[in-house]
């Protein structure tokens, strides 16, 4: 009875020691969060100030969660680059993106992704946790979680319950053909590439990789813009444009000095990202994926759903090919997905809390049934 006492007292212990790392460990990111929560709570009854706040806390959290996507593999494959190099490149191609649709669309910035049913009209008016749920974005992309920002942030948002399901369609229909084409890709050309991708790579590939990395970060822009802008008015004025992309580009400077922060780790675990050359195949796939989907409709999608597809179809079909066991690719595999599902759900949560129209017909089916 002593020893269990003595062992249950020892465990108490180390927990409390653990949690107190922790703490100590993310005390300026739980400072970050609290104080976020805090200007959330007071300005959320004022729209003119809530927006920008929503919008500056989703312009972080959205492309700190989705770089993996788009300059996760760069950052990987450019480690020996100066952090502000990369970051200039990136954020001018943002800048460059963004004001083509700005002038174009008449003040636009999203290429006409909020246009479809459900999105086309701007908030009037807040609520506490439309404008708190890019933290929530936030924590989990602290947790290493790569998750739709699309259906945590536009979700909240919508005035037709059907947009949201069309959301939800085109992006498991994009996972599934990802997963689909990389498993193919992979699995047919990757004896091919090893025996190809050998030595020191030629300054070429660099060059290459750096113009499908801003191309596909560019596809990301026409397909993501909406995620951060749907907290904004539909048509920027010029101040309001200038505001916009001043916040995402320095926003980008802040992910690029922390190479990528903790969601890093979801490329950096997989096979063969650090050398340039794999790093720009797996660019240029996803980016003709992207380039098929922004082509079929307007209608706003999780590219997160897509990426992961990606990453899982190629991991396995490497594993497969080079006969190595498979055990921690299925685990792989299985975790990511189980992430962006975990993801999804608390969206759903989240959206119900925030979302009245969504509520309501919720509360109608119910009571149908």
């Amino acid at each position: 009875m002593k020893n269990i006492k003595k062992n249950n007292g020892l465990i108490s212990n180390r927990r409390y020691v653990l949690i107190n790392l922790l703490i100590r460990k993310e005390k300026n990111f739980l400072l970050i969060i609290a104080v976020s929560f805090l200007l959330s709570g007071i300005f959320y009854p004022y729209p003119a100030i809530a927006m920008w706040i929503g919008f500056a806390l989703a312009a972080y959290s959205a492309v700190a969660n989705d770089s993996i996507q788009t300059i996760g593999t760069f950052i990987s494959s450019n480690g020996d680059k100066k952090w502000w190099l990369l970051w200039l490149y990136i954020g001018s191609i943002f800048l460059i993106t963004v004001t083509i649709s700005w002038v174009i669309n008449d003040g636009d910035v999203t290429y006409q992704r909020l246009a479809s049913k459900g999105f086309s009209e701007a908030p009037a008016s807040f609520n506490f946790l439309q404008i708190a749920a890019p933290i929530f974005l936030l924590i989990i992309t602290r947790l290493r979680m790569p998750v739709s920002t699309t259906f945590l942030l536009l979700s909240s948002f919508t005035t037709a319950t059907g947009s949201i399901l069309k959301v939800f369609e085109k992006s498991v229909i994009g996972y599934l053909i990802a997963f689909a084409l990389a498993f193919l890709i992979w699995i047919t050309l990757n004896k091919l590439m090893k025996g190809v991708f050998k030595g020191k790579a030629h300054v070429g590939w660099t060059v290459f990789q750096w113009v499908t990395s801003g191309f596909l970060w560019a596809l990301w822009i026409m397909q993501d813009a909406a995620n951060i802008a749907v907290f904004l008015p539909r048509s920027l004025s010029i101040g309001e444009f200038i505001a916009f992309g001043s916040t995402i580009f320095f926003g980008l400077g802040l992910i690029f000095f922390l190479k990528g922060d903790k969601i890093q780790q979801v490329i950096d675990e997989k096979s063969d990202v650090k050398d340039v050359r794999p790093a720009t195949i797996i660019d240029l796939v996803y980016a003709l994926i992207l380039i098929w989907f922004t082509w079929v409709n307007t209608i706003p999608m999780s590219t997160t759903w897509v990426f992961i597809g990606l990453l899982g179809g190629r991991e396995l079909g490497i594993r497969i090919r080079n006969k190595d066991k498979l055990k921690k690719t299925y685990r792989l595999i299985l975790k990511d997905l189980s992430y962006v599902l975990i993801g999804l759900l608390i969206s759903i949560l989240v959206a119900i809390a925030a979302n009245e129209t969504l509520r309501e017909e919720l509360l109608q089916t119910l009571n149908a049934n």
